[in-house]
């Protein structure tokens, strides 16, 4: 499937050129990367606009990213292929409210077993009621996963 739609979510005080912005950049060409600032509403308003008229897409989303990209996924299932979780934040919202049935589509989402910024535990509790397709890799790395990140396979993650 060539005509997937590859899209970077930084976190709440991220950027599209922060390190992970930049490794996606160099990497991924055409890696929908960009800027969101202000309220969830208005970062999710802005997603929107960038991804109006995308199907197949492959979201990556860190940490408040990972939050958008969750509650992304949720309202528009049909057009996602998969979604990659990095420390999501996603015990910050009700996603009962937001989802209504479980996603089954594909989600990998690496936690830090020492991040004190998101929680481990409360993150696997709404993950695994979320994500019916959940594969969860809990590894020795904090909220940024900096260790982790350059050791993920993102070529098979990203690929159709």
């Amino acid at each position: 499937m060539n005509n997937i739609v590859r899209v970077f979510i930084h976190g709440l005080e991220g950027s599209s050129t922060g390190t992970k912005g930049t490794f996606f950049r160099e990497r991924y060409p055409g890696m929908i990367i960009g800027d969101y600032e202000g309220t969830l509403d208005k970062r999710m308003e802005k997603l929107s606009k960038d991804l109006e008229g995308r199907n197949h897409l492959i979201l990556v989303g860190s940490s408040f990213g990972g939050l958008m990209a969750a509650i992304f996924a949720c309202k528009n299932r049909n057009r996602i292929h998969s979604v990659i979780l990095l420390a999501p934040a996603l015990a910050y919202t009700d996603f009962g409210s937001i989802c209504g049935e479980p996603l089954t589509l594909p989600v990998t989402l690496y936690q830090g077993s020492d991040d004190t910024v998101v929680l481990p535990d409360p993150t696997l509790e709404v993950a695994a009621n979320l994500f019916k397709n959940l594969d969860y890799r809990l590894v020795k790395d904090d909220h940024s996963l900096l260790t982790t990140f350059t050791q993920i396979d993102w070529d098979s993650l990203l690929a159709a």
